[in-house]
This record gives structure tokens, C-alpha cells and sequence, in this order.
């Protein structure tokens, strides 16, 4: 059974932080790519960053680099909860939004694509977390 699970949102006021999880169980983790996507009500649905798979490295849009740090933390376990971490530091009120995590199969610097192009494809998606930025 796959799934993708997020827990963290919230309501935090502008210049605060939160950090959102995105629980991966049932496949074999170190080989996809993790993303951290976000909507906000009227909007189309965009990247916020991505760790590939295995060791492979972050990417993070414009918009929230140096802000947001994401991790993933791999207990080697297929059935053993695995997650991706999203620190976000700073937030701003546009940061706001319902936030999902997605994963894709990839053996290549999958994340910088996604970062950069709109409307790639995951191959699973949680459920979403909403994120509130308001005083």
C-alpha cells in the first residue's frame, strides 16, 4: 500500500516558522524523489522544492531559497516510516497555501526540473497540509 501522509500545518504569523512532514511508507524510498508542492486558493498548484532520490541533492524555487531547508531522513526500512522534512523560516504571507508532498521514480537530478517547470507529473501525492500566514 502507498502512501504519503503530511502533518505540520498550521497558522503562523509573518517571520515565523514551521516545518511540515511528509510520511512515505509502502515503496522503496531512497529511489524516488520527494517534492514539496503548494496551492493557494486561485492559483495553480507550484514547486516549492525537491530532494532526489537516494543522497542526491536539494532544489529549491526562487522564491523560498534561503528561507526553506528540506531533508529526508531514510530508515532503510520500506515499511518503516520514512519522511521528508520542510523547515520553513521567515514565512511570508504568500507562502500560504495547501501543501503536498509528491513522489517520482527518478535515477537523475529529477528536482531541479521540477523546481524550474510547471505541472511535472509526480507518480504519488499526499493529501495536503494547510499553511496559514497571518497576523
Amino acid at each position: 500500500q502507498l502512501r504519503l501522509v503530511e502533518s505540520g500545518g498550521g497558522l503562523v504569523q509573518p517571520g515565523g516558522s514551521l516545518t511540515l512532514s511528509c510520511e512515505v511508507r509502502g515503496f522503496d524510498f531512497a529511489s524516488y524523489a520527494i517534492g514539496w508542492f503548494r496551492q493557494a486558493s486561485g492559483k495553480e498548484r507550484e514547486a516549492v522544492s525537491c530532494v532526489n532520490s537516494g543522497d542526491g541533492g536539494p532544489a529549491y524555487a526562487i522564491s523560498v531559497k534561503g528561507r526553506f531547508t528540506i531533508s529526508r531522513n531514510a530508515t532503510g526500512n520500506t515499511n518503516t516510516k520514512n519522511t521528508v522534512n520542510l523547515v520553513m523560516n521567515n514565512l511570508k504571507p504568500d507562502d500560504a497555501g495547501t501543501y503536498v508532498c509528491g513522489a517520482k521514480r527518478a535515477t537523475f537530478d529529477l528536482c531541479s526540473v521540477v523546481v524550474a517547470v510547471r505541472g511535472i507529473k509526480m507518480d504519488y501525492w499526499g493529501t495536503g497540509a494547510l499553511v496559514t500566514v497571518s497576523s
